[in-house]
């Protein structure tokens, strides 16, 4: 890869996530309202003297540019985020980190699932085109495609938590249990992660497969599948090591975006089933008016798209060498 491909696409992503700090520095400001009351203002007693002090404890009485601009980005770049008025001045990025675990072991595993299966099955459709797999494969992936997380979770939840009564119906861990060992946590663990890691792995399946199915399709058009063919080559062989390459290329970038918007597909799939993670942090968070975790919660999400698709570029110019010029 050329170094001058490289410092381009390294300084898109600093331009990038600077123009996010300043999004998100004016994004939280222009709400309606002001820290100092949202946090003192449950207080009937706090007099107009306590929030004067406040906001000049606080820095809030300097002008917005450049004084509270300049702070909040050293203080961002320090990872200093400020404190949660849910959790009694609890630093957001304690409370991030406390919830990134779950988000990351719920999604991770979901999209590695997805990935494995949804391009199985798009590859085999899109190479035996018109046949009983890619009739059924392409209209059950247009319907799970087209499903929402919530409705897909909600259908779970139904027949095999309440009517079948084989999963729990909400949370992480059971409450008030009592582990004997590692392996009672773990096996609880998988058994409240069954549901929710179902759910996030059919949502991405069918994108997946849609995608992986037309791409392998178009490779066949191809000259070089022509030639292989024409050289005798077996069609597994020229499925795998000649087509298969070429039509990853454009999942590379749509499983790039899918890992950098983890936390907005969190939301949903979370909160029907009370998964302590990111997006029912964002929710508990929206709830209370805890603006320093939702500016903490917009900020990793942000970036973690940009980093994301930094990614994806980079591994795209790997394996595509024309987009490096």
């Amino acid at each position: 890869m050329g170094s001058r491909y490289l410092l381009r696409k390294l300084a898109q992503a600093i331009f990038t996530i600077a123009m996010i700090l300043l999004v998100n520095f004016l994004l939280f400001r222009a709400m309606p309202g002001s820290p100092e009351r949202v946090l003192l203002g449950r207080n009937p007693r706090v007099t107009a003297e306590t929030l004067a002090q406040t906001r000049e404890r606080w820095g809030l009485d300097k002008p917005l540019f450049p004084d509270q601009l300049v702070a909040y980005v050293e203080a961002t770049l320090t990872g200093d985020l400020g404190y949660s008025y849910v959790y009694r001045g609890k630093p957001v990025t304690d409370v991030l980190a406390d919830r990134v675990g779950p988000t990351l072991l719920l999604f991770g595993l979901g999209e590695l699932i997805a990935i494995f299966a949804g391009l199985a099955i798009g590859a085999y459709s899109g190479w035996r085109r018109g046949g009983l797999v890619d009739y059924v494969g392409n209209g059950v992936s247009l319907i799970l495609y087209s499903m929402p997380y919530f409705l897909i979770g909600m259908a779970l939840l139904v027949i095999f938590a309440t009517g079948l009564g084989w999963f729990p119906t909400y949370g992480m861990t059971t409450p008030g249990m009592q582990y004997t060992g590692i392996v009672d946590q773990t096996l609880d663990i998988l058994g409240h992660l069954a549901l929710p890691l179902a759910c996030v792995a059919i949502g991405l399946i069918g994108q997946y497969s849609i995608l992986m199915r037309a791409s392998v399709m178009e490779t066949l058009s191809d000259d070089y599948v022509t030639t292989a063919r024409a050289k005798g080559i077996h069609d597994s062989r020229i499925l795998w090591r000649h087509a298969l390459p070429n039509a990853l290329l454009p999942a590379v970038t749509l499983i790039a975006v899918n890992l950098g918007y983890v936390i907005a597909g969190a939301i949903t799939v979370e909160k029907v089933f009370s998964w302590p993670g990111l997006g029912t942090l964002t929710v508990e968070a929206l709830e209370a008016r805890d603006f320093p975790v939702l500016q903490g919660v917009f900020l990793l999400l942000s970036v973690s798209v940009v980093l994301a698709n930094l990614v994806a570029d980079l591994v795209y110019g790997v394996l595509d060498p024309r987009v490096r010029t």
